[in-house]
């Protein structure tokens, strides 16, 4: 018997959110600069360590979570004690927890979101937020926040804690499937990048190309994807049965 489509996998930044990454990337190291100024620590090479640190969790390889590799990598490029280590990502979390939001000024406004996820889970359908889990909890949810959706809205969100790959390694993506159970076939994943999101097409699963924000650095050919803005994207899910 065929899988039935059931799950909306859902990328953040550019999808759900809308903003432009180089503005958004800007804003947030102006600010993250200010944290490791604050703990006496040169921020241009802490920056640097956060670049290197991201880059080992870009290719991590299952074996430890992106958490893991990524303050194993910074902590070694500034040549932290255990203890230093452990203060900076306190820091951390305690920026992204209360000052994250000074970078809000970067998103654009959309309705789109909000009411989209909300009804998709009112038609009977899981909702996860595939954002690519380069980033602790607390600071998709701050992010999560300026839609207007909450954590409580998802079956699932993934953050560097939860996963131990990153877009696109198919390992994300199967790593998704087994933690809601689900196979390829009963999820549709929608994202602005043909690259990272689309990679769960060649898993089985269905994809949809958000064009608002799109993020194309190595020219893809997307006529292949089926496309269209959040809005079309939302006409469509709305078209599918209900499942209650």
């Amino acid at each position: 018997m065929p899988h039935m489509l059931d799950t909306i996998l859902f990328d953040l930044d550019g999808t759900l959110l809308h903003f432009s990454q180089d503005a958004f990337i800007t804003a947030y190291f102006a600010r993250l600069s200010k944290v490791f100024t604050e703990m006496n620590m040169d921020a241009k090479m802490s920056i640097k360590a956060v670049w290197a640190g991201t880059k080992a969790m870009a290719f991590n390889d299952g074996n430890r979570s992106n958490a893991e590799r990524f303050w194993a990598v910074f902590a070694e490029q500034l040549n932290l004690t255990d203890e230093q280590r452990v203060a900076v990502e306190a820091a951390c979390d305690d920026f992204y927890t209360n000052e994250f939001d000074s970078v809000k000024s970067v998103v654009a406004p959309n309705n789109v979101s909000k009411r989209l996820v909300r009804a998709l889970a009112a038609k009977g359908y899981n909702v996860v937020l595939a954002t690519n889990p380069m980033f602790p909890a607390c600071a998709v949810k701050t992010r999560l926040g300026w839609t207007g959706l909450e954590p409580q809205d998802f079956l699932l969100i993934t953050h560097y804690e939860n996963c131990a790959y990153c877009k696109p390694n198919p390992g994300y993506y199967r790593g998704i499937f087994a933690k809601i159970n689900k196979a390829p076939e009963q999820c549709l994943m929608a994202g602005n990048n043909p690259v990272e999101d689309m990679a769960a097409g060649a898993l089985g699963s269905e994809t949809f190309l958000v064009t608002n924000c799109l993020e194309n650095e190595s020219g893809e050919d997307i006529t292949v994807f089926r496309r269209g803005t959040l809005a079309e994207l939302e006409v469509y899910l709305m078209s599918l049965p209900d499942i209650n």
